[in-house]
Parts: structure tokens; C-alpha cells; sequence
């Protein structure tokens, strides 16, 4: 496998299954350092720039708790803090964060943007989560489902809801790269774009199968795995009548869980308790969100430590 040195993860498209599997590896073994208490301070001296047109918990979280622990320097950057679209280019902001920062996180509107990001600032660029992909939550997804069942290849997985977001997006890439069975169960007018099937069900890369179904009766029996997220993503807020009359009959409940008996339950959260799942399934035996929450940072470390060089 090629180095991962100075690569932008801007969507898991751009990553081989083998690269794949080498930030999952290393992911379970910074995860295994950071419970055993092990702080190498691989990031000293270094600094990472953290750029926010959208809030955040999880995100924001996990980048600077990771590359703080070990010694560097992460500056949070609203867009009410810089000039990034407003008064300077995005090419030009890149040009002047990537002479002074080591690395760039970057979570917003437009896919356009961190591209932009990746191109002019000549250093790593991640995406912490733009409208079409949220790759550092896929990663943090697979790791989970790894840690619930043990392996990914042939893994049956679902995702339930609005099927035509970034999340889904991610996910669906993140299984076809890896080998896994997914399913994604929405209705029609929010299916993922044909466009993106179609790149999947074509690239040698991609040996996993994706399905998709507007049926929410139909959960596979030997999914491992069923995900959920909200039914309103943000800046979509004026349809949340719309969308949860649309969706109701696509919640997550207790009934639903009993179809795949084995599979765990999981949500990229925040997460609206009564509409895309009950409170009973959230906060159940079989819920792994707290486990994928803290997931994204050891997730985002390893992206962090390979694009450096560091690992």
C-alpha cells in the first residue's frame, strides 16, 4: 500500500479498500493507547486549523480533544471568525492557513469548498462533514460494526431513513469498499442519486453490494447492523412536517429490531428521541451510539496521524 502522506480525505471514494483497512487498523490501536492511558504526543509541535460553517458536538470533539491530547495545537475557526467566502476567496484563505498550519479540517456546506480547501492550501485537508459525504463518521461506523461483529466483509448493515444524504452517502461507500451487504431503506423521493449507485455497482474497487428499497417491512434478518439518523438534516429545517410525516413509518422502534435478532443499532447523532427511532431502541442493550460517538476520535486520529506521516 501506497503512503498516506500528505492525502486529503475529502470522500472514501479516493481511498482502496487497503487504505481503508489500514486507518481501521490503526484506529483500534490508538483506541487501545488512549484506554490504557498511553499519550505519545505524536502531535507536538505541530498545528491543526479546525474551519466551522456548521455547528458541531462530535466533530469538533474529536478533532481537538485528539490532537490536543498529544501535544499539538488545534485553532478553531467559525465563519464568524475568518474572512473564508465573505470578504476573501476560498483559494485564497487556503493559500494563507496552509502556510501557517500543518493540517486543515474543514465542515460546512459545499463539497466545492473542501476540494477548494485540498487544492490551494498544500497541506492535508479533511472533511469533518459537507452536504454530499461525511467520510470521518463512516470511518467511525465501520469501526463500530467491526467491534460488534468482528468482521466487515459479507456483514449484512442497514440504513433507514432519508436515504439520500451524506451520511447514507458515506455509508454506503464506506460497505461497497469493504465487501459488506447494505441495505438502504427510504422512501423513493429520497433515495440516494442513481448517479452514485451507479459509480459503485461499476468500480473493481467496490466488491460490496448496495440494495435499495422503499419497503420499511423489509429488514434483512441477518443484518448485523441497523442505522438510523435524523429525518431533518440541517439547513433543511422548514420541512420537519414534511419529512416526519414522510418517515414515520420509517422509525426505528423496538418492533423493528426484532427482525434482525443480532443486529445493534446505531446513529451518527444528534438524535430526536420519538421520531427516527424510540427512546427505548436508543437507550437499549443493543444501542452502540456511545461506542460510535467516541469512535470518531480515534478514528479522526488515525487519519490525522497517517496524513502526517506520524503513525
Amino acid at each position: 500500500m501506497k503512503s498516506l502522506l500528505n492525502r486529503s480525505l475529502l470522500t472514501l471514494l479516493d481511498f482502496s479498500p487497503e487504505e481503508i483497512r489500514y486507518l481501521l487498523d490503526l484506529s483500534h490501536q490508538v483506541k487501545s493507547e488512549y484506554t490504557t492511558g498511553v499519550r505519545p504526543g505524536r502531535f507536538r509541535g505541530r498545528s491543526l486549523a479546525m474551519l466551522f460553517e456548521k455547528r458541531s458536538t462530535r466533530t469538533r470533539a474529536a478533532f481537538e480533544t485528539a490532537f490536543g491530547e498529544e501535544g499539538g495545537h488545534p485553532v478553531f475557526l467559525s465563519s464568524a471568525d475568518i474572512q473564508l467566502g465573505a470578504k476573501e476567496t476560498v483559494e485564497d484563505t487556503a493559500r494563507v492557513l496552509g502556510r501557517m498550519f500543518d493540517i486543515i479540517e474543514f465542515r460546512g456546506f459545499h463539497q466545492q469548498t473542501v476540494e477548494s480547501l485540498a487544492r490551494w492550501s498544500g497541506v492535508p485537508v479533511i472533511n469533518g462533514l459537507t452536504d454530499r459525504y461525511h467520510p470521518t463518521q463512516a470511518l467511525a461506523d465501520l469501526m463500530t460494526i467491526e467491534e460488534a461483529v468482528g468482521t466487515l466483509r459479507g456483514a449484512a448493515s442497514v440504513y433507514i431513513g432519508d436515504g439520500r444524504n451524506n451520511v447514507s452517502n458515506s455509508l454506503m461507500i464506506a460497505a461497497a469498499k469493504m465487501g459488506m451487504n447494505h441495505a438502504v431503506i427510504c422512501p423513493a423521493s429520497l433515495r440516494p442519486e442513481d448517479e452514485l449507485l451507479r459509480e459503485l455497482q461499476e468500480r473493481s474497487d467496490c466488491t460490496g453490494t448496495i440494495t435499495v428499497s422503499d419497503d420499511p417491512q423489509v429488514i434483512p434478518t441477518d443484518a448485523v447492523a441497523i442505522y438510523t439518523d435524523v429525518w431533518v438534516s440541517m439547513g433543511e429545517e422548514e420541512k420537519a412536517a414534511e419529512r416526519k410525516k414522510l418517515l414515520q413509518p420509517y422509525q426505528v422502534n423496538t418492533e423493528m429490531m426484532h427482525r434482525a435478532d443480532s443486529a445493534v443499532f446505531l446513529h451518527c447523532l444528534p438524535a430526536v428521541r420519538g421520531n427516527e427511532m424510540t427512546a427505548e431502541v436508543i437507550d437499549g442493550e443493543r444501542s452502540r451510539v456511545w461506542d460510535q460517538a467516541e469512535n470518531r476520535k480515534h478514528t479522526i486520529k488515525s487519519v490525522m496521524l497517517a496524513t502526517l506521516g506520524l503513525a
